[in-house]
């Protein structure tokens, strides 16, 4: 296979960008994901590939329930901060304020939707595992927002 035109090809696939944050006792974890689709609509579900080396992946494995946050087209900045390592700071995730959701799991303000999910199911493979989560909770502050695209950043996370 011939690696350019694969890494063409997969970056055709579309994803939008999200945060997906996790807390558990004094432990947290947040990190930018967009590897992200519904799988059901009965029970509600969606599949998230997770990196296998990430704090979110740790939490994930250890049962804490996770909350994506939906970004608005604007909260590009927002999705670069959860590129580094998670900082824990009272009610802050990287200087991002958040509020404890209806599990417990932290919900970032200021972006246009959310929904909390307990893993249901995760399948290692490769440099990621794929975890698959019931939705618990949804949360949406503005049903009008545009959401972040991948495509629209410039940015390449996949092929």
């Amino acid at each position: 296979m011939d690696a350019q035109v694969k890494k063409q090809v997969l970056r055709k696939l579309t994803y939008g960008l999200y945060v997906a944050t996790a807390k558990q006792g004094d432990q947290a974890a947040a990190a930018t994901v967009n590897w992200l689709s519904q799988a059901s609509f009965q029970p509600p579900l969606v599949m998230m590939a997770v990196k296998a080396d990430s704090g979110l992946h740790a939490l994930l494995s250890q049962g804490a329930t996770v909350a994506v946050n939906i970004l608005g087209a604007d909260q590009k900045g927002m999705a670069e901060t959860f590129f580094r390592p998670t900082q824990l700071e009272g009610n802050t995730l990287n200087g991002v304020p958040f509020t404890p959701g209806e599990t417990g799991a932290p919900l970032l303000q200021g972006v246009p939707a959310s929904f909390e999910a307990k893993v249901v199911h995760s399948y290692a493979g490769g440099d990621h595992t794929v975890f698959v989560m019931e939705v618990v909770a949804v949360h949406l502050y503005d049903p009008e927002a545009k959401v972040l695209e991948m495509w629209d950043t410039g940015w390449f996370y996949g092929g």
